[in-house]
């Protein structure tokens, strides 16, 4: 991954955007980091199956059959990346048997590199990360407001009670839990592909991720049209508390 930042930053504020079919927009960059890193990655472990947001001439679901496979959001926060907003990600996890076992996660806006997963700790660069989640006197909660019209109660609940912190990028918000720098994490409108690099740092740090609507590890295939996701992240205690807020 570290190959593909000087792309990254260089085309930062300047991409050209097309909007995909489901609405949301891509660039020629998005595009480049995701063949690039499959290209590489492909060259070392010939037997894994690749998945990526910006995945070419896919429809319809694909089974996971291989033992490793790896799933990559090749930009968290596109919008962001296109408008010249620093709160953008590169996301790669490695997944066994559907299961993320390993998550890497380059943040452009603090220009860090977040690696690790239970088995291996939690690492910023090239120095371990033994905080965790460390909580404060107020609690910062990483959200986006939901599409569907729903579950604006919910998130209401959410709103009257914590302070918020709406960042454009899902895997930052995410990342942001397992590194402590927000104590929980609430998110409607999600894909697989979001949030998947950040859920092993979040094993390595003892955060839960609670998913509402489905539990989606370990993933079984991999559909560019699955369904939104909604999960609420934090400590155990914040992750109940934010739990039953969206669901009472």
């Amino acid at each position: 991954m570290e190959a593909q930042v000087p792309l990254l930053r260089r085309e930062f504020g300047k991409a050209k955007s097309m909007t995909k079919a489901d609405g949301s927009r891509v660039t020629a960059v998005d595009i480049a980091i995701s063949e690039d890193i499959f290209r590489d990655l492909q060259a070392r472990f010939p037997d894994d199956q690749y998945f990526s947001e910006e995945l070419a001439g896919v429809s319809g679901p694909i089974p996971v059959t291989a033992r490793f496979s790896w799933l990559l959001d090749p930009i968290d926060g596109t919008n962001n990346f296109i408008l010249g907003i620093p709160h953008c990600a590169i996301g790669l996890a490695l997944l066994e048997d559907g299961m993320p076992v390993h998550g890497c996660v380059y943040d452009l806006s603090r220009d860090v590199m977040l690696h690790g997963g239970p088995l291996f700790g939690l690492w910023e660069n090239d120095s371990r990360m033994d905080r965790g989640v460390t909580g404060s006197h107020e609690t910062l909660i990483g959200f986006h407001r939901p599409n569907d019209p729903e579950r604006l109660p919910g998130a209401s609940a959410i709103l009257s009670r914590y302070k918020i912190r709406g960042l454009g990028s899902a895997t930052l918000h995410l990342a942001y839990v397992a590194t402590g720098l927000l104590d929980g994490s609430v998110d409607f409108n999600l894909k697989v592909w979001d949030l998947a690099s950040a859920v092993p740092l979040c094993a390595a740090a003892g955060v839960e991720v609670r998913f509402l609507n489905g539990e989606q590890f370990p993933m079984r295939t991999f559909d560019l049209s699955m369904e939104r996701i909604v999960y609420v992240a934090g400590r155990p205690e914040v992750a109940s508390q934010l739990a039953a807020l969206i669901e009472s």
